[in-house]
């Protein structure tokens, strides 16, 4: 994945926080839920002791006929419009009472629910933030490891990134046991990575002088004036398979340098470069007949001349080697695609390829299935060291079957910034 892919997919800031809202919302449901069992709970026992409540029995004292008499009876004393007091019972005085609880429920009723609610949601939405607090603080250890995941993952080559390390401190819980094998797991990639860089590196090394010696003492062998006519035929064909293996440890040297960080950029036109390759390839594209078309427009990029230049030749070498030999064509084109994006577009006749083969192409070592002999025109790196050196300068690399036969490769490569203000341009 390129660095431009891992910006595009980046997700936004309300998506990331889309695990600290659900927490909160559980947060919150749970509070609500609890409050309204509750508040249920005390308007149901607020209910039933109102139906609990009993008949009052109102002792008033009755003077008649001068005779003080106690009466005992159901009702309500009142007073009259003269001053004097009246004594209601029978069915007035228990329709009196159900009018007087039923206001005193009613009353009680709306007194609870209103301020009940009230209550219940100021204390839900302080509980929400508190909770939306605690989420984020919870959740800033996971934010810490999503971040530098994606750090090394937005990397465009495959080792870029992998010396970084989480090292989250604090207390040993299940965020903390994440992190730790996050780092565990990055660290035993780089471990692996920068062996394989080694091992590439050192092998090919150690294999290069045993064949330059070889090819030396072949040399001397042929030259001798005793020499047969079959020695030189014999030491002819050990100089071409000296000369395959040489070019295969120099493309696994190219392979495993062009992985590396570009540390160092510089301003290059590719136009220049595919114009200096074209050039250097003109006499190998004669000896095997194939006319090579040059249209070369400025495209300006920064980066590794020299790995640029090995870009643009191996797609070059390539259109050349798999051709169909006298009467074959090799186009290569630069030029800018927008302000954005430059483009090497090099697209040759040959052979027929299938388009499920296509992406197979880029793996190292992969050949198509009637060059899988030890007397293939390559070693099978070409395209691979092209993708490597373009996602090492933040650029991709794709191929696709062309119409009657043949191969098109395209390169994409990040456009040189502006170096001059417009209006000094």
């Amino acid at each position: 994945m390129t660095a431009a892919t891992a910006t595009a997919v980046r997700p936004s800031s309300s998506r990331r926080r889309l695990l600290r809202t659900r927490l909160t919302l559980i947060y919150g449901g749970l509070f609500l839920v609890a409050g309204v069992v509750l508040l249920g709970a005390t308007y149901a026992l607020f209910q039933q002791q109102m139906r609990g409540s009993g008949t009052k029995v109102l002792a008033q004292r009755v003077e008649s006929n001068g005779n003080v008499t106690t009466t005992t009876s159901l009702g309500r004393q009142t007073s009259s419009p003269d001053g004097s007091d009246t004594l209601i019972t029978g069915a007035d005085a228990e329709r009196w009472l159900r009018d007087q609880q039923n206001q005193l429920r009613r009353a009680a009723t709306r007194s609870l629910l209103v301020q009940g609610g009230i209550a219940l949601g100021v204390v839900g939405g302080a509980a929400a933030g508190f909770g939306w607090l605690v989420a984020g603080r919870v959740l800033a250890p996971l934010h810490r490891v999503t971040d530098t995941a994606r750090r090394i993952a937005a990397a465009p080559a495959a080792d870029r990134g992998l010396h970084e390390r989480i090292a989250l401190r604090g207390p040993h819980d299940e965020v903390k046991e994440l992190a730790d094998a996050f780092d565990t797991m990055v660290e035993r990639l780089d471990r692996s990575f920068d062996g394989q860089r080694r091992f590439i590196a050192n092998a090919s090394h150690e294999l290069r002088t045993p064949l330059t010696v070889g090819r030396a003492l072949v040399e001397v062998a042929m030259h001798r004036r005793s020499a047969s006519e079959d020695v030189k035929q014999l030491g002819d064909d050990l100089l071409k398979i000296n000369l395959r293996h040489e070019r295969l440890i120099s493309g696994l040297l190219l392979l495993a340098g062009s992985e590396k960080e570009i540390t160092a950029r510089r301003p290059v036109d590719l136009a220049d470069v595919v114009t200096h390759v074209v050039g250097q390839t003109a006499p190998e594209a004669k000896r095997a007949g194939i006319v090579v078309h040059e249209s070369a427009t400025e495209a300006p990029t920064s980066g590794d001349a020299l790995l640029l230049e090995r870009l643009v030749h191996n797609l070059v070498e390539n259109g050349v080697r798999h051709n169909i030999g006298d009467g074959g064509e090799v186009w290569v084109a630069s030029r800018a695609r927008d302000d954005s994006l430059v483009e090497i577009e090099v697209s040759n006749t040959g052979p027929a390829v299938a388009s499920y083969e296509v992406p197979s192409l880029f793996e190292p070592f992969h050949r198509m299935a009637t060059e899988r002999l030890i007397t293939a025109k390559g070693a099978g790196l070409g395209l691979s060291i092209v993708r490597s050196v373009a996602e090492a300068h933040g650029g991709a690399a794709r191929a696709e079957a062309r119409d009657g036969g043949g191969l098109v490769v395209t390169v994409t490569l990040p456009a040189a910034p502006d170096r001059d203000p417009p209006d000094q341009a």
